[in-house]
Protein backbone atom coordinates (compact mmCIF):
# COMPACT_ATOMS: atom_id res chain seq x y z
CA UNK A 1 0.00 0.00 0.00
CA UNK A 2 1.05 3.22 -1.22
CA UNK A 3 1.91 6.26 1.56
CA UNK A 4 -0.96 8.76 -0.38
CA UNK A 5 -3.19 5.69 0.18
CA UNK A 6 -2.30 5.11 3.76
CA UNK A 7 -3.07 9.15 4.71
CA UNK A 8 -6.16 8.83 2.45
CA UNK A 9 -7.33 6.00 4.82
CA UNK A 10 -6.24 8.06 8.03
CA UNK A 11 -7.67 11.37 7.04
CA UNK A 12 -11.18 9.68 5.90
CA UNK A 13 -12.78 9.60 9.45
CA UNK A 14 -11.55 13.18 9.66
CA UNK A 15 -12.63 14.03 6.02
CA UNK A 16 -15.88 12.51 6.28
CA UNK A 17 -16.95 14.70 9.55
CA UNK A 18 -16.58 17.80 7.57
CA UNK A 19 -18.29 17.36 4.30
CA UNK A 20 -21.06 18.78 5.18
CA UNK A 21 -20.07 21.57 7.01
CA UNK A 22 -20.04 25.52 5.73
CA UNK A 23 -16.31 26.20 6.91
CA UNK A 24 -13.79 23.52 7.01
CA UNK A 25 -11.42 23.36 10.54
CA UNK A 26 -8.17 25.54 10.33
CA UNK A 27 -6.59 21.89 11.31
CA UNK A 28 -7.98 20.68 8.33
CA UNK A 29 -6.76 23.64 6.08
CA UNK A 30 -3.41 23.23 6.97
CA UNK A 31 -2.93 19.75 6.48
CA UNK A 32 -4.65 20.07 2.97
CA UNK A 33 -2.58 23.02 2.44
CA UNK A 34 0.85 21.07 3.51
CA UNK A 35 0.26 18.17 1.15
CA UNK A 36 -0.76 20.69 -1.65
CA UNK A 37 2.89 21.96 -1.67
CA UNK A 38 3.56 18.41 -3.41
CA UNK A 39 0.33 18.28 -5.38
CA UNK A 40 -1.16 20.39 -8.43
CA UNK A 41 -4.66 22.15 -7.24
CA UNK A 42 -6.59 20.15 -9.08
CA UNK A 43 -4.76 16.83 -7.45
CA UNK A 44 -5.57 18.18 -4.22
CA UNK A 45 -8.59 19.29 -5.03
CA UNK A 46 -10.17 15.85 -5.78
CA UNK A 47 -8.18 14.15 -3.13
CA UNK A 48 -9.85 16.20 -0.30
CA UNK A 49 -13.22 16.70 -2.04
CA UNK A 50 -13.23 20.58 -1.94
CA UNK A 51 -13.18 22.94 -4.44
CA UNK A 52 -9.68 24.54 -6.28
CA UNK A 53 -11.36 27.85 -5.62
CA UNK A 54 -11.68 27.47 -1.73
CA UNK A 55 -7.62 25.96 -2.02
CA UNK A 56 -6.16 29.22 -3.39
CA UNK A 57 -8.65 31.83 -1.07
CA UNK A 58 -7.02 29.13 1.63
CA UNK A 59 -3.36 29.41 0.27
CA UNK A 60 -4.49 33.55 0.27
CA UNK A 61 -6.00 33.82 4.20
CA UNK A 62 -5.77 30.33 6.18
CA UNK A 63 -8.02 31.27 8.98
CA UNK A 64 -11.76 31.77 8.03
CA UNK A 65 -13.51 35.29 8.59
CA UNK A 66 -15.96 35.29 11.27
CA UNK A 67 -17.85 38.70 11.05
CA UNK A 68 -18.80 40.83 7.97
CA UNK A 69 -18.16 44.60 8.94
CA UNK A 70 -21.71 45.41 7.72
CA UNK A 71 -24.29 47.20 10.13
CA UNK A 72 -27.34 45.27 10.88
CA UNK A 73 -29.65 47.78 9.09
CA UNK A 74 -29.42 51.74 8.84
CA UNK A 75 -33.41 51.93 9.83
CA UNK A 76 -34.37 52.77 13.57
CA UNK A 77 -36.61 49.57 13.93
CA UNK A 78 -38.57 51.45 17.03
CA UNK A 79 -38.87 54.58 14.60
CA UNK A 80 -40.39 52.37 11.28
CA UNK A 81 -42.45 50.68 14.15
CA UNK A 82 -44.33 54.23 15.46
CA UNK A 83 -44.34 55.10 11.23
CA UNK A 84 -46.06 51.78 10.62
CA UNK A 85 -48.64 52.75 13.76
CA UNK A 86 -48.52 56.76 12.38
CA UNK A 87 -49.67 55.86 8.26
CA UNK A 88 -50.84 52.47 7.89
CA UNK A 89 -52.27 53.01 4.59
CA UNK A 90 -48.37 54.78 3.44
CA UNK A 91 -46.61 52.73 0.84
CA UNK A 92 -43.05 51.01 1.13
CA UNK A 93 -41.52 53.90 -1.68
CA UNK A 94 -42.84 56.10 0.85
CA UNK A 95 -41.41 55.14 3.62
CA UNK A 96 -38.54 54.78 2.12
CA UNK A 97 -38.42 58.52 1.04
CA UNK A 98 -39.20 59.23 4.46
CA UNK A 99 -36.35 57.16 6.00
CA UNK A 100 -33.79 57.84 2.78
CA UNK A 101 -33.41 54.00 1.84
CA UNK A 102 -34.78 52.00 -0.83
CA UNK A 103 -38.39 50.59 -0.94
CA UNK A 104 -36.25 47.20 -0.85
CA UNK A 105 -34.68 48.14 2.41
CA UNK A 106 -38.07 49.23 3.94
CA UNK A 107 -39.48 45.71 2.95
CA UNK A 108 -36.40 43.72 4.69
CA UNK A 109 -37.56 45.75 7.73
CA UNK A 110 -41.08 45.07 7.61
CA UNK A 111 -40.34 41.56 7.86
CA UNK A 112 -38.13 41.86 10.44
CA UNK A 113 -40.83 43.72 12.11
CA UNK A 114 -43.45 40.91 11.03
CA UNK A 115 -45.63 43.35 9.23
CA UNK A 116 -46.87 42.39 6.34
CA UNK A 117 -47.97 44.63 2.77
CA UNK A 118 -51.70 45.09 2.30
CA UNK A 119 -53.56 42.63 0.49
CA UNK A 120 -56.71 44.03 -0.42
CA UNK A 121 -57.50 47.17 -2.91
CA UNK A 122 -59.63 49.01 -0.51
CA UNK A 123 -58.63 51.39 1.96
CA UNK A 124 -58.55 50.69 5.62
CA UNK A 125 -61.11 52.56 8.07
CA UNK A 126 -58.10 54.55 10.01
Amino acid sequence: MSDAHKEKIELAPYFMMYTNLMTYPLKFRQHVLAIKEKLTYAKTASRFGVGMASLMRWNRRITPCTTHNKPATKIDMEALAQDVATYPDDYQYERAQRFGVSAQGIRHALKRLRVSRKKNTSASQS
